[in-house]
């Protein structure tokens, strides 16, 4: 499988998750379908966060047999470990201080106490009540834009295997491994819409974010193609997984005022479920 072939199918494994984020247009009707799909999205994300902290500590693990068996030295195994943490940290606690940042420049001066008339009193009651709900809105999509950064990070090292694969040779395990990886991401689209509720978002907003989520899948594939690098997909293991887990407790946060929780946890394991069952088919050709 030469170069252009293996990046044109790491494209199409990318960019199947457009097939669920069409569904963040839909005009939901009640609060429990809007807590089903977001504890949905939950599970799928669950799961990517088994994923990738499993293939990150495989990494780390491989480091650890070669000390052990007197081919690899304990620097390196430390240098790793320093790695995963810092990727992990960043995707963690560095998106949720940048959050905050952004949204404290974007938070108004508070109301002026007091008031000459009712009308007046009225009018800036509507005013922030307006405010709150612009708020909200950019609130949500913030937070499933940050959800599609943290899944982009987790298909990059994705496309990785797929191009190691095809640049050894592979071109039955990379075939494997594209068809599973694009099934797989297909859910993941319901994964970026998940957390927002009955924000609807423009077909631009889900175009960017299906780039951003989808994007790197390709990317990967083509360094994967040239360059061979454990530290790298340790970096973006750790990076995806810290940030996944911060999605997780926004959106469970966020959910958690509009009740149906047995709904919710229900959901919840479909979506672990459904994770599972596409990451079958990559195991299977040996992924």
């Amino acid at each position: 499988m030469d170069f252009s072939e293996t990046v044109g199918l790491g494209a199409i494994a990318g960019f199947t998750i457009y097939l669920g984020l069409p569904m963040g247009r839909v005009r939901w009707v009640g609060d429990r379908v809007r807590v089903g799909l977001a504890m949905f999205s939950v599970g799928i994300l669950a799961f990517i966060f088994m994923d990738v902290t499993k293939h990150g500590e495989a990494v780390l693990e491989t480091a650890v047999d070669h000390l052990k068996h007197h081919t690899g030295s304990f620097g390196h195994v430390l240098a790793l470990f320093a790695l995963l943490m810092a990727g992990f940290i960043v995707g963690t606690g560095g998106i949720s201080a940048v959050e905050r940042r952004l949204r404290s420049r974007r938070s108004g001066p508070p109301p002026v106490a007091g008031g000459e008339a009712a009308a007046v009193l009225t009018g800036e009651a509507l005013a922030r009540s307006q405010e709150g709900t612009e708020a909200a809105r950019r609130r949500a999509l913030q937070t499933a834009m940050v959800n599609a950064v943290a899944i982009g990070l987790h298909n990059f090292a994705e496309g990785l295997a797929i191009g190691v694969s095809a640049k050894a040779g592979a071109i039955g395990l990379a075939t494997v491994l594209i068809i599973g990886f694009g099934l797989h991401n297909a859910t993941e689209g319901f994964g970026i819409v998940g957390p927002l509720g009955s924000v609807r978002p423009s077909w631009t907003w889900l175009g960017v974010a299906g780039l951003v989520g989808g994007g790197p899948t390709m990317l990967g594939t083509i360094v994967g193609y040239q360059v061979h690098s454990r530290p790298l997909e340790l970096l973006f293991y750790a990076l995806a997984g810290g940030a996944v887990l911060y999605v997780i407790g926004e959106i469970w946060t966020g959910m958690r005022r509009y009740g149906h929780h047995t709904l919710g946890l229900y959901m919840l394991a479909t979506g672990f479920l459904a994770g599972v069952a596409t990451d079958l088919i990559v195991s299977y050709g040996g992924g």
